[in-house]
């Protein structure tokens, strides 16, 4: 999700926590999502695909779309499961374009399955794609302190560089804004405004 497609200030809930302006407080998925999970550095491979593929598909969406699919979405696509995604068939394909629950969306279906292919051969290369993607920042998150949502970009010169490295791995769907969408999400940046509590939890 791509922080900067909203407005200019934080909120502020009745339990007096300020929180980023794009969390709509009467959405408890949204609220749980932002308060538990955006932001937050992972280095797992798994959830790392996870959020790759998700962002891939909201392409052209709402974040809002994917979230309230992503259930439907873990259990369409065998949890995230790497190998098995990489071995999808036709059959499985027309399977995938056949769920309501998911997007059903051809060519996303198709780049899920050739990024997890691509996937593969980056964690044979360099261990795991975890120190594949960190290493564009040292493996530690950059911390931005942005004082309003409308300052945060939605792609960066760093997203552009890991974006055309990502391509001539063969991955689909990873423009930079995708990427810098990912790199907020998996908390290789920091892009909870200064004045939102998780800010500081993160950076502790």
């Amino acid at each position: 999700m791509c922080a900067g497609e909203a407005g200019s200030s934080g909120k502020q809930t009745a339990v007096n926590k300020h929180r980023c302006e794009w969390v709509p407080e009467n959405d408890t998925l949204y609220v749980a999502y932002h308060d538990r999970e955006w932001g937050v550095p992972v280095y797992d491979d798994r959830r790392l695909f996870e959020f790759l593929v998700l962002e891939s598909f909201q392409a052209g969406l709402s974040w809002r779309t994917v979230l309230y699919k992503r259930e439907s979405f873990r259990e369409a696509f065998d949890r995230f499961d790497v190998g098995k995604i990489a071995r999808y068939d036709d059959r499985k394909i027309q399977q995938l374009l056949q769920n309501r629950g998911i997007i059903r969306n051809r060519q996303k279906i198709l780049a899920c399955v050739n990024n997890a292919q691509v996937f593969l051969k980056v964690q044979e290369q360099y261990g795991s794609f975890s120190e594949f993607i960190w290493r564009f920042t040292d493996g530690e998150p950059i911390i931005n302190k942005w004082k309003s949502v409308s300052e945060i970009p939605a792609r960066t010169e760093l997203s552009d560089l890991i974006s055309r490295e990502m391509k001539k791995l063969g991955f689909k769907f990873v423009g930079s804004t995708i990427v810098y969408a990912h790199m907020q999400a998996t908390g290789m940046v920091n892009d909870h405004v200064v004045h939102c509590f998780r800010h500081g939890e993160i950076n502790s």
